[in-house]
């Protein structure tokens, strides 16, 4: 695993997204208070982060279990003004301890996987104040019959991924209310994930020329990324926004 995170490290982004679509999810909900108290799931390095302290003025606590992410997190966040708006733990998504109803807002950027989509956003409620709102990405089938290479590239990377109507029926079945969900731009994975993505895996070609291992390591980033190239038609992140 260390060198996935030496692979992923400096970069932007954990996932595919942008601050544009971070913003238009954040407008979808109704009633957030002036200065919300915002819980980050999954954080990252923390563009959306904080994103998120700098639209709303409020106050956003940011969970990761690695800490380099939470570190570049902290120094980013004062140097944008922003360091006492976030907060950040280093702690698993599925050992969130918080009382009932502490947040407006709960966030989570490509993340909420690690946990299952029907798994975090059923354990995550019970943190949202009543009437408070949530919105995650998920990396979904956006039309039906994919290609065997992809279906299979997914079959084995995320075995639980579904479709956007899939993923309506549980929200629904969660006793959510559904403010509404988009397909993330395919600028959010080419441009802001991939694209620092790929400068960072042509300097690792480089400097571990002679490691077999770590070349193949570096082999996957590209195949997922010329995997996206060809078949983002089928699949995509879809932001879902919902109420408590």
């Amino acid at each position: 695993m260390s060198f996935f995170f030496e692979i992923h490290k400096d970069n932007p982004r954990e996932g595919p997204g942008d601050n544009v679509s971070t913003r238009k999810a954040l407008e979808m909900m109704p009633g957030v208070p002036e200065k919300p108290k915002i819980l980050d799931v999954g954080c990252g390095p923390g563009l959306q982060t904080r994103e998120l302290a700098r639209v709303t003025g409020g106050k956003v606590m940011a969970v990761d279990t690695h800490q380099p992410f939470l570190d570049r997190l902290k120094v980013n966040a004062e140097q944008e003004a922003l360091g006492k708006q976030i907060t950040t733990i280093n702690r698993s998504m599925d050992e969130l301890d918080f009382p009932d109803e502490s947040f407006d807002v709960i966030w989570s950027e490509g993340a909420i996987y690690i946990m299952g989509f029907r798994e975090g956003l059923a354990d995550w409620k019970r943190m949202l104040k009543p009437g408070g709102c949530i919105a995650v990405t998920e990396a979904t089938w956006i039309k039906a019959d994919p290609p065997k290479e992809i279906a299979d590239f997914w079959r084995e990377a995320y075995p639980a991924m579904q479709s956007i109507e899939d993923n309506l029926k549980v929200i629904e079945s969660l006793g959510y209310r559904l403010l509404g969900h988009f397909t993330l731009p395919e600028s959010c994975w080419l441009e802001e994930y991939y694209g620092p993505l790929l400068k960072r895996v042509a300097m690792l070609r480089e400097q571990y020329a002679g490691d077999a291992e770590k070349q193949a390591m570096l082999d996957e980033e590209l195949i997922e990324v010329e995997l996206y190239r060809n078949y983002s038609a089928w699949y995509g992140y879809e932001f879902y926004v919902m109420q408590k």
